[in-house]
């Protein structure tokens, strides 16, 4: 009875860590504190039930009912019997946060929030599999098939998780596993007794049983395959931003940095990794009846910290729903027109977000996975990405004039864009003061914008280029401010920041210039045109784009009446037309321009950064971490040196501790010879002993630890020295000091036991193979027995504490009790 619910408890505590995976999809650790409550209660139940004598089917009734009656209590209706006890109201709501969890999982986007719909689905999940994990592992004793309900859980995050799944927690469920295979195991080798080889020997102490050679070596093989497969099947390593989460790559969307992690997306790293390509890669080729389209968008980065501006997760419905209708909003003087695109993505782009024009009104061609933010403005899906996609869409096109936009009324203080998109991470004092001086006499929130905007510009010493200058505030913002040099991501940050701090909202948005690669009414867009602008929030208008980036520095770069170029020599056109500015030696974000080389790749913001000369190299770290690999391989040999000289330190005399007393002027005086310590000369026998016997198991020797000293010496002597006299004669030394100092009254002494040692390990080393001779300096197996030895014996100390501690326990069974009362 103890054994199994030794077990039950591991199963349960496995089950938790199965588990762990889900912390890759919720964003809080309520789901984790709940879980833990549902399993100890089934675990508790299961042991109660055990401990009755309840058949397997009523300790499955019993899981059962502990499992509802903990998601009562964890998710109350209101209409329970004393707060546990569920009733038909607690039925129809679980019911009800069923229905839930499936539109929030259509709804939200990983890391999801705590909601309670999600959170009774991954508690009750959770719950389930502990009750089959139980019933398997304990109840048939199958716990090697108790990993397929583990299996369903361990799994969810790949299901759902667009980006690169974390390994960690799939490492910590992986352990629960086979912490639950090696209890089961070590429970039926207790009740077997002893370890037998397949041909019915004994397993020598050194020794790993060929099973469990076997278990290491599939394991090996194992994560070698978790490893490899991966990267090596097409699909399977795709990203939330797969070509476009990196810094740097090939030019083929594929690239090696750092992108968005937990669910979240570095959308300034991606944009300045693929502006420095040194090679073009076609990503989308679009067809649309507008004459001159505004940019394609993605993405929006609009959560302000101090880091930066950084994008939400976003949240809406499928997209092949109705979508919200951009005239329900639209205010006198907005001009609105619908057109139709149809948009193919290349294989080198793919990604969780679908390229859309702005304000899109119906979508084809595109699954239920495929959802729609009305805030954002964004096509997502948690399931699927972009990559080879081919759709079509209706959108709306909304253009101002100055006057409608200056009509514009300000958003109450309490209005939830103003409240959310206004936000800023704290007053940065010459920020303020620069904003202030920019506003300063303008009455409307248009002309607020425009004066902001018309900041960014070449009379006032701003150019573009692909490199950035560091500066000496501390602060990103200020050092693009200071240094006036950037491209369009310092650009859209800093006016998106200035404008926010002027109370007016504003968000960074992402996609693609128009291009120079244009055939007819279909666009083909590349690396080098994606790009990042500002977008002003304005009532009745809705989100209004502002482009502060120099035109000449954007290829395919569009100005519009309410924004025009303020480099260029003559005011745009009223209409939203491209601008023809021709381009000078900077004018590409291309291979041709001189700063291509450059990039900046820091995270959030993104408005300082460094030239490639100013940035530290990798080698010290890539040289740090070897040096760390290098000396934790080396710890068991070091460990083995110092014993070796440990004890050769107190064998080098032989015990023999001598000592003359000078007798001075005297020649008639005799030296006097001081004699051995009889116990610093079995204390040297032992050491001498003690290394002989790690050298034997280093050399693959076996060891019998019920042979008297002798008998290991003689069998040394005869199965491997047996043509060496001096090895021979050493062994013999050896063994009848250790005999000596174990058994007589007094020790060997005078005998050099050192050199003997020398010998003997020589004879081993010159007969042994390169592989052993290399082990055992490399990884010498008598260390590596030692520790295995140590935590073994600690576990076991662990099991015996704990097994006393359940003894105790049990002395107050209920039963027992009973029994012992009706006895008496």
């Amino acid at each position: 009875m103890i054994s199994t619910r030794n077990i039950g408890m591991v199963a349960a505590a496995a089950t938790l860590l199965a588990a762990a995976p889900l912390s890759a999809i919720f964003q809080g650790w309520t789901w984790l504190i709940e879980s833990i409550i549902a399993v100890a209660v089934v675990a508790g139940v299961a042991a109660l039930t055990r401990l009755a004598r309840a058949p397997l089917w009523g300790q499955v009734l019993g899981m059962l009912a502990g499992l509802m009656l903990a998601l009562t209590w964890l998710f109350p209706s209101g209409e329970e019997l004393l707060a546990i006890l569920p009733t038909p109201g607690t039925f129809a709501y679980f019911g009800d946060l069923l229905a839930g969890s499936m539109q929030d999982m259509r709804s939200y986007g990983v890391e999801v929030p705590d909601t309670d719909p999600l959170l009774f689905i991954a508690v009750l999940g959770v719950g389930g599999v502990a009750v089959l994990v139980d019933v398997l592992a304990v109840g048939l004793r199958r716990p090697a098939l108790a990993g397929l309900p583990m299996l369903a859980i361990y799994s969810v995050p790949v299901a759902v998780y667009v980006d690169s799944v974390p390994a960690v927690p799939f490492v910590v469920g992986a352990a629960g596993y086979l912490w639950l295979l090696v209890t089961d195991n070590v429970d039926r080798v207790r009740r077997f007794g002893r370890r037998f080889t397949g041909d019915g020997r004994d397993v020598d102490v050194w020794e790993a049983s060929p099973l469990a050679s076997a278990g290491r070596r599939l394991a090996a093989v194992g994560v070698a395959l978790a490893v490899v497969l991966p990267l090596a099947v097409p699909g399977m390593t795709g990203g939330l931003l797969d070509s476009l989460s990196r810094g740097s790559g090939n030019g083929n969307g594929n690239g090696s940095g750092t992108g968005g992690t937990s669910g979240r997306i570095d959308l300034f790293a991606s944009l300045a990794g693929q502006l420095n390509q040194s090679q073009v890669a076609d990503l989308v080729k679009v067809t649309t009846s507008e004459p001159n389209p505004f940019y394609l968008r993605y993405a929006v980065a609009d959560e302000l910290r101090p880091a930066g501006f950084q994008a939400r997760n976003p949240s809406g419905r499928s997209v092949n729903r109705d979508l919200p209708n951009p005239a329900d909003r639209a205010g006198r003087g907005v001009q609105q027109t619908t057109y139709r695109a149809s948009v193919e993505v290349t294989k080198s782009l793919s990604m969780s977000l679908m390229p859309v024009y702005a304000e899109p009104t119906r979508a084809d061609d595109l699954s239920d996975n495929w959802l729609y933010d009305a805030n954002q403005q964004v096509v997502f899906s948690n399931r699927e990405n972009s990559r080879g996609r081919k759709y079509s869409f209706d959108y709306v096109r909304s253009t101002f004039t100055p006057a409608v936009l200056r009509a514009a009324q300000p958003l109450p203080t309490d209005h939830p864009v103003r409240r959310q998109m206004t936000a800023t991470p704290g007053p940065v004092p010459e920020v303020e003061e620069l904003v202030k001086g920019l506003i300063q006499g303008k009455r409307t929130d248009y002309d607020r914008v425009l004066g902001i905007y018309q900041h960014f510009s070449a009379d006032n010493g701003f150019s573009y280029r692909l490199s950035t200058e560091s500066g000496s505030s501390g602060q990103d913002i200020v050092n693009f401010l200071t240094n006036k040099v950037g491209y369009c991501q310092q650009y859209a940050a800093a006016m998106a920041w200035l404008v926010r701090s002027a109370g007016i909202p504003a968000r960074v948005a992402f996609g693609f210039t128009n291009g120079s690669k244009r055939d007819g009414d279909t666009f083909t867009l590349t690396n080098l045109n994606l790009h990042a602008w500002t977008e002003v929030y304005f009532d009745g208008a809705g989100w209004v784009p502002f482009d502060a980036t120099p035109a000449y520095g954007v290829p395919g770069s569009t100005r519009s009446a309410w924004a025009p170029d303020t480099d260029a020599p003559e005011p745009s056109s009223p209409d939203t037309g491209a601008t023809d500015t021709p381009a000078g030696p900077e004018a590409s974000a291309g291979p041709a321009g001189p700063d291509n080389a450059d990039r900046d790749t820091d995270e959030g913001l993104a408005l300082g950064g460094t030239t490639p000369d100013e940035q530290p190299p990798v080698w010290p770290w890539w040289a740090a971490g070897l040096v760390a690999l290098l000396v934790l391989l080396a710890v068991p040999a070091l460990r083995r040196v110092a014993l070796r000289r440990r004890r050769g330190g107190q064998a080098v005399s032989g015990a023999m501790a001598a000592a003359t007393v000078d007798g001075g002027s005297d020649p008639g005086t005799r030296p006097v010879v001081v004699g051995a310590d009889a116990n610093r000369a079995r204390a040297d026998a032992h050491a001498a002993w003690a290394e002989l016997l790690d050298t034997l198991v280093d050399f693959r020797v076996p060891v019998d630890p019920t042979e008297t000293p002798r008998a290991t010496a003689d069998r040394l002597v005869r199965d491997t020295l047996d043509d060496d006299n001096d090895a021979i004669g050493s062994a013999r030394l050896l063994g009848r000091a250790e005999e000596r100092a174990r058994y007589a009254r007094d020790p060997l002494t005078g005998e050099r036991l050192l050199p003997a040692l020398r010998a003997v390990r020589g004879a081993l080393a010159a007969r042994a193979d390169r592989r052993t001779r290399l082990l055992a300096a490399v990884l010498p197996p008598s260390v590596l027995l030692r520790w295995r030895t140590g935590m073994a014996d600690r576990s076991g100390r662990m099991v015996a504490l704990t097994g006393r501690a359940r003894y105790r326990l049990l002395r107050w069974n209920p039963r027992r009790l009973l029994a012992d009362r009706a006895a008496r």
